[in-house]
């Protein structure tokens, strides 16, 4: 068994590979219509492009959309294998600023709080943030409290680049063709709907889109959006009694319609929610967001109908169009789309063991590009990156979860020629 040699000038190499990415403003946006949905995603893709083309790799393309293609030679003799892929998206979250990131490097953490920004107080603290604690004694990469850190998934593209540099250096280390893949607007949703399946060329592929060190994912949120607009009747607040229809307070009795008790902060593991993301409104229209989101197909549907009829209750009771609504799927659950195909999930369980990581098989409370791409052809559970509070100030990542996440690509490389 070769012994993966990671050693420090390729720790320091993934580390500084991952400070340049997140450095590049590339945050998405839901409300643009595009591919890419920002013209900043352009500068991240573009520098991605020239970095894989300068690396060796083979067959490097990016399309008109900002999706980058390109593979690791096999290194066999009589190449049989299938073709594994990874992938990664290089958009950032529109929840939180993503422009002038800063990154702070903590070497050695020493398990107290950490002040990320002395002038707004923000500071990470174990008392708040217990999984801290985990990483006594390790190099973390956190924000300076202004932004997010983009962890979420620059660290799985650097992960995956920097894997596949590793590869291309260490030809004793035996594997088939390996697809590698970076995709613009995962953070909205739309990561996966222009990605050319055919042309990955893949039999199966993973997502490296994870939290913690041992995550892997093969099942996840059926997701639709809905929104919900309401028409109100201004008029002058002098001479409004018995005419003004104020939209604001109607959208805010919309809301109370839906059950508190199902928001993402009161469920958890397999327990479905509805999530108010936006509220627009003023005295003549409201516009009022949600995700909707449940693991289980049946109920995933008696959600939609229920806020369906949650409109049509409103409107008998405020007037006929006094209410819209717009549902619009996302993605749904994998799970059933690895029926007979579960030595994709074996193949990653044992990469993960192989890096003497305990595996931590759950379901996703939420969704990955794999979740799109598994029903497009392409079957792709999501392995762990490392992040930590994903879409805020308070993100960090690990930089020796990072390189066990490179070392667990390297495993699955080796671990397809082997089975």
């Amino acid at each position: 068994m070769i012994t993966i040699d990671f050693n420090l000038d390729w720790k320091l190499k993934l580390q500084n590979r991952f400070l340049t990415y997140v450095k590049i403003y590339s945050t998405s946006d839901p409300e643009s219509e595009s591919t890419p949905s920002t013209p900043q995603q352009w500068d991240i893709a573009k520098y991605i492009f020239e970095e894989l083309k300068t690396m060796g790799l083979s067959d490097v393309s990016m399309d008109e959309n900002g999706y980058i293609y390109a593979y690791v030679p096999s290194n066999l003799e009589n190449d049989k294998e299938p073709v594994v892929g990874f992938i990664s998206h290089y958009d950032t979250s529109p929840d939180f600023n993503g422009k002038d990131v800063n990154p702070q490097i903590w070497d050695d953490y020493d398990g107290k709080d950490l002040v990320l920004n002395s002038e707004t107080g923000f500071t990470l603290s174990p008392s708040k943030f217990e999984t801290l604690k985990d990483y006594i004694g390790k190099t973390l990469i956190t924000t300076d409290g202004t932004s997010l850190l983009g962890a979420d998934d620059k660290a799985g593209v650097a992960e995956i680049v920097t894997a596949a540099e590793f590869l291309l250096a260490h030809p004793e280390i035996k594997h088939g063709r390996i697809a590698i893949s970076f995709t613009p607007d995962e953070e909205i949703g739309r990561g996966a709907h222009k990605f050319d399946v055919k042309k990955f060329g893949a039999e199966w592929a993973y997502t490296m889109d994870g939290s913690e060190v041992g995550e892997l994912e093969y099942e996840n949120f059926n997701a639709a959006g809905a929104v919900v607009q309401i028409h109100g009747l201004s008029v002058h607040p002098g001479y409004a009694f018995g005419k003004m229809l104020n939209a604001s307070l109607l959208a805010a009795e919309f809301i109370k319609m839906l059950p508190e008790n199902e928001t993402p902060s009161k469920t958890q593991e397999f327990e479905g929610f509805y999530h108010l993301t936006d509220l627009k409104s003023d005295v003549s229209e409201a516009k009022i967001q949600y995700i909707i989101r449940d693991h289980d197909n049946e109920k995933f549907e008696k959600r939609k109908k229920f806020i369906t009829d949650k409109v049509a209750e409103f409107n008998k009771k405020f007037g006929e169009g006094t209410a819209e609504i717009e549902i619009k799927e996302q993605y749904r659950n994998m799970k059933q789309q690895f029926e007979g195909k579960m030595h994709i999930v074996d193949i990653a369980e044992q990469a993960l063991k192989d890096a003497n990581i305990e595996p931590k098989i759950k379901a996703i409370r939420g969704g990955t590009d794999g979740a799109q791409l598994s029903y497009m052809g392409l079957p792709c559970p999501n392995i762990f990156a490392g992040g930590i509070n994903f879409h805020g100030p308070y993100e960090y990542v690990c930089l020796e979860s990072m390189e066990k996440a490179v070392k667990v690509i390297i495993n699955i490389a080796k671990a397809v020629k082997k089975r």
